[in-house]
């Protein structure tokens, strides 16, 4: 019976990979610009892998005995995985629809003014 419980426990892990493709190819087509199909696209990227995460003693309680224990966490561990990559896919789109401050242009507000080491005087005012 554990070993059922088991094999259940790896096909709830693992189905969060299988969903990845797909959610990548979402993402793709919904392009790069501020629009409010790719913002519920980036929404929903973000919210089912947080989800996932904050429930994912509720999704293996069922399959937990005292006796598989430990190869449940290993079970969790994969799990866990699996919504670090969904998450990853996130991080990339808003990556490239420019919504990580990422280059120094982003942090100008940050940045010291320079002194000039010369100034420069014209001879000649008309």
């Amino acid at each position: 019976m554990d070993q059922l419980k088991l094999k259940k426990a790896w096909e709830v892990a693992l189905a969060p990979a299988k969903n990845l493709p797909m959610t990548l190819i979402m993402m793709y087509m919904s392009g790069n610009s501020l629009q409010i199909f790719s913002i519920m696209m980036v929404f929903m990227a973000f919210k089912n892998p947080i989800m996932g995460l904050l429930s994912t003693n509720q999704a293996f309680e069922r399959f937990e005995t005292d006796s598989n224990r430990g190869s449940i966490l290993q079970v969790k561990a994969a799990y866990v995985l699996m919504q670090v990559l969904a998450l990853a896919v996130g991080v990339w789109k808003i990556n490239s629809m420019g919504l990580l401050p990422t280059t120094r242009s982003d942090w100008l507000a940050w940045e010291v003014r320079r002194e000039p080491l010369e100034h420069a005087i014209p001879a000649l005012s008309l």
